[in-house]
Formats: C-alpha cells, structure tokens, sequence
C-alpha cells in the first residue's frame, strides 16, 4: 500500500512523522519526504497490506493534514528513483528536486532541514512554519 499526499508546512508533515512512530504495528516499508517551494510531499509505502479499517483511518487522517497528490513526471520520477535504491543526493540533481528524508521517517531530519533553509533565507517562510 502507498500513500502519497501534499502538506502545506513542516509542522503538518512532522505530524505525520510522529503518528507513524506512534504506531510501530503499522509495517513502514519507507516514508520519502520533499520541500517544495509552496508545500510538502510525503508518500509513505508500507510492506504489505492493512486491514480496510486501519487503511481508512489512516487516509483520513491524512486527509485532515493535506490533499492526495498526483505528481508531476519529474517529482514521479524521483520518486521511482529512490525507491529503486538510487542515491538521494544524485536523484536531486538529476530531477532538481529537495529530498529532505528517505527510508526511515526521522523527525530530526525534517527539523534540520527547516533549520538550515530558515538560516539560509534569514525569515521563515509560510511553508516552513
């Protein structure tokens, strides 16, 4: 099962983080995490299959926090990219897009990430609130 959503800020996309680590019995396979310049995208793939009520549960959840997304060819590829094991680092070049995690989901990455951008701009920025 994969699940694939758009969020607004960094304070969204954290809380997805942490209900994840919140349910260990949910089986993350791994959660990618991209900045983009107006939002966020989180797709998280699990192992197997859940069962229809945790998989509603979750969607809504999710559905409260962002919108489903459908992304455009460079951000799919990335995306099939680092699935397919490809470095991070050289899927950022190749599609210009900014892998903030990959594998698993790690609040201090994100955290780093928005840090350092803040940093780098001198403001904080809607989407990195």
């Amino acid at each position: 099962m994969e699940y694939l959503y758009y969020l607004a800020n960094a304070s969204l996309t954290l809380r997805v983080v942490q209900h994840l680590h919140a349910r260990p019995q949910t089986p993350v396979s791994f959660v990618t995490v991209i900045h983009q310049i107006d939002g966020w995208v989180v797709r998280i793939k699990l192992k197997g299959q859940v069962s229809h009520q945790d998989d509603g549960d979750f969607r809504a959840f999710l559905n409260e926090l962002g919108i489903s997304y459908e992304p455009p060819m460079r951000v799919q590829m990335a995306l099939w990219s680092l699935e397919a094991g490809q470095c991070p680092v050289d899927v950022m070049r190749r599609y210009q897009v900014a892998i903030v995690s990959h594998g698993s989901p790690e609040r201090e990455e994100i955290e780093a990430f928005r840090q350092q951008f803040v940093r780098g701009l001198g403001y904080c920025p809607e989407t990195l609130a």
